[in-house]
């Protein structure tokens, strides 16, 4: 059996590139970067002393747990919970060791350790598990409707929450049940044995971890059988489930890496130009269609009827996290940024305690709960909602997806902030953090971030090298950012900062050496490609990485679908207000402008022969917040795209 030179368990990034052929960059482990007080570090924290508890309580009460007791014979009962619950629970258990990467919590530890046990105790003698199989009426449909029953998409969860507790532990126990099941899937499938294919990647990327994780190039081999079966490299165009969609162009990115496929790299090109130049949403959210909860035809963006489920927003930071991981080009980075502060964090309250398993644009206020699935969890149907409506955060879903999900990208996030290269220290996402790590020359550095980011566009970094080396340190230059200056132990650099670009300063650095970045950060108003007919006339509100919204909520007695923006046609973005507050929604900077309701003085039927109308308008005031804020104060009229008014006058 061939092997590869694994990386040691202590030294892994969320994803182990560093000893991948065909990537650029190498991910950094979670412990070796520290988060403090900013942005980030209160949601993580909240993540790891609120939502994970809460999640461990609503999967013991739900059944999830208790189907591997029942699959162990421990306990007799009905199989808990929506069709493929396992996974819910190994994604918990991957956020878990996730957080224990970061940090020790013996509350968490304790409790991690001994659902561990639960699942080791479920595994079939052959390593099959998937307990909606192992007992109850299904037990005979066992690995006979793949495309359907998310048998593959369960052992891909448990062998990422295998991996991921391998790496915070250095134990390979439940890597052992994980591998066991590996092995049960390879030896039944493949060339000369039985074709199958999952309806629901997520298999392909776990079992290249695997790979990278103890050297085994039969999981390889077989994220490459399960991608032939997909036949990904003569894909054209983004169709289809959009989680599905993401975590399969994840698992190819992966596949990629290790094999140098070329085709399979030029169709991931091909399908990220394809979704983001006409699919996807201004919040990097994707997936427009409820039906399937799918990508729509180019250009079909609805706002109010918007699905971008939250799992997808994940899959679509894996995605690019992968594809910057292989060439360290700035757009992926972007992207990803512009998820994290949007897409993503609007899935999940301030609270750390209800999530939105949909993140419309707009919303009448109308707050129903979504996704509707039948009890039974075998099946499931969409339920759509009065148009205009929206889900309210819920503690608790029909499909438990997203709440996990999301836990597992909040205490991973510390893994995505920096990569090495062969030529230095790249840093994509800025907050207050600190690197501790080292080069491949083995020589230990730390670095320093001190920023008030996203709110304020300068970032001060201290680099403090074990001794005076040379070495280039990569700065993210985002795409909004129209005009940036760079200070070296406060000397302005000649170079010139260009936009969506990573800036390299390479030199002798010594201990104690800082830069200094400036990013202006003004109030941009964004308008749509006119093929997207909703948005013809509207704009977005979007300040540094962050999208704004008009809530109903700060703007009473005002019909939000009435409401024209009132804006400067010389510059757009100048009328705006900035006013930070710290005791307002977690700490937020919230724009003020001014706005124009128009009405008519008579009622208007449906149809009728064009005339001059009657139209007066009130001047008003008007308050934006930060999209990810919204509904955290109940149901709420919103819209990130408004109409507009120009007009040159001074306001």
């Amino acid at each position: 059996m061939n092997r590869k030179e694994v990386i040691d368990w202590q030294e892994a990034g969320v994803v182990s590139t560093g000893k991948s052929p065909f990537c650029k960059l190498r991910s950094v482990p979670i412990r070796a970067v520290k988060i403090k007080s900013g942005f980030w570090q209160p949601r993580i924290e909240i993540n790891k002393s609120q939502s994970l508890m809460d999640m461990f309580d609503l999967l013991q009460e739900r059944g999830a747990i208790d189907n591997f007791r029942i699959a162990a014979g421990k306990k007799k009962g009905k199989h808990g919970g929506f069709l493929g619950s396992d996974s819910d629970l190994y994604k918990w258990i991957e956020a878990v060791a996730f957080a224990l990467q970061s940090e020790n919590i013996p509350k968490l530890s304790k409790i991690l350790e001994k659902t561990v046990d639960e699942v080791i105790e479920a595994q079939q003698n052959d390593g099959y598990l998937v307990t909606d199989f192992i007992f109850g009426k299904r037990v005979k449909e066992r690995l006979q409707d793949l495309g359907r029953n998310h048998e593959f998409y369960c052992a891909g969860h448990l062998i990422q929450a295998a991996v991921a507790h391998y790496r915070a532990t250095g134990s390979s126990r439940l890597l052992d049940v994980a591998r066991h099941f590996a092995d049960y899937l390879v030896a039944t499938f493949g060339p000369g044995r039985r074709q199958g294919h999952s309806g629901h990647p997520e298999l392909e990327m776990a079992m290249v971890e695997l790979y990278r994780t103890t050297g085994d190039t039969r999981y390889l081999d077989f994220a490459g059988y399960l991608l032939a079966g997909l036949n990904f490299a003569f894909l054209k165009y983004l169709s289809g489930h959009a989680v599905r969609v993401a975590y399969m162009c994840s698992g190819v990115a992966d596949y990629y890496a290790e094999t140098g496929d070329k085709k399979m790299l030029e169709t991931l090109k091909r399908l990220w130009e394809d979704m983001t130049s006409s699919k996807i949403y201004i919040t990097g959210g994707i997936g427009s269609r409820y039906e399937g909860e799918t990508f729509g035809e180019p250009f079909e963006l609805p706002n109010m009827r918007a699905y971008t489920e939250t799992c997808a927003a994940i899959g679509n930071i894996f995605w690019n996290w992968r594809m910057l991981q292989l060439n360290g080009k700035t757009c992926f980075a972007d992207l990803m940024e512009t998820i994290l502060y949007n897409g993503f964090l609007s899935g999940v309250s301030l609270d750390g305690l209800k999530y939105f398993y949909r993140n419309p644009l707009a919303s009448s206020g109308i707050m129903v709960h979504q996704p509707y699935y039948e009890p039974d969890g075998m099946k499931y149907s969409y339920k759509e909602p009065p148009s205009g409506s929206t889900a309210a955060r819920q503690r608790w879903h029909g499909c438990y997806c997203c709440p996990p999900n999301a836990a597992r990208m909040l205490a991973s996030l510390p893994g995505y902030f920096y990569s090495i290269s062969d030529e230095g220290v790249w840093i994509h996402l800025y907050d207050n953090s600190q690197l501790d790590w080292h080069l491949d020359n083995g020589k230990k550095i730390s670095l320093i971030q001190q920023t008030h980011y996203p709110w304020e566009g300068t970032v001060d970094i201290t680099v403090l090298p074990e001794e005076e080396m040379e070495f280039s340190l990569f700065l993210r230059i985002p795409n909004w950012c129209r005009q940036a200056s760079i200070y070296l132990n406060g000397i302005r650099v000649s170079q010139i900062p260009s936009p969506g670009s990573y800036l390299k300063l390479k030199r002798r650095w010594e201990k104690g050496d800082t830069v200094h970045l400036e990013m202006e950060m003004p109030v941009v108003l964004f308008e749509c490609d006119p093929q997207v007919r909703e948005n013809l006339s509207s704009v977005a509100i979007q300040r540094g990485p962050l999208v704004y919204c008009l809530e109903s909520i700060d703007n009473p007695d005002v019909s939000i679908p009435d409401l024209q923006l009132l804006i400067n046609s010389q510059n757009p973005g100048q009328n705006f207000t900035l006013e930070f507050r710290s005791d307002f929604l977690g700490g937020v900077s919230i724009l003020r402008g001014k706005g124009v309701l128009f009405s008519t003085h008579w009622k208007r039927p449906l149809y009728q022969p064009m005339k001059k109308q009657s139209v007066s308008t009130k001047e008003v005031q008007v308050t934006a917040i930060p999209y990810y804020a919204w509904a955290n104060r109940g149901a709420s009229q919103m819209e990130v795209w408004l109409p507009w008014h120009a007009s040159t006058k001074t306001l």
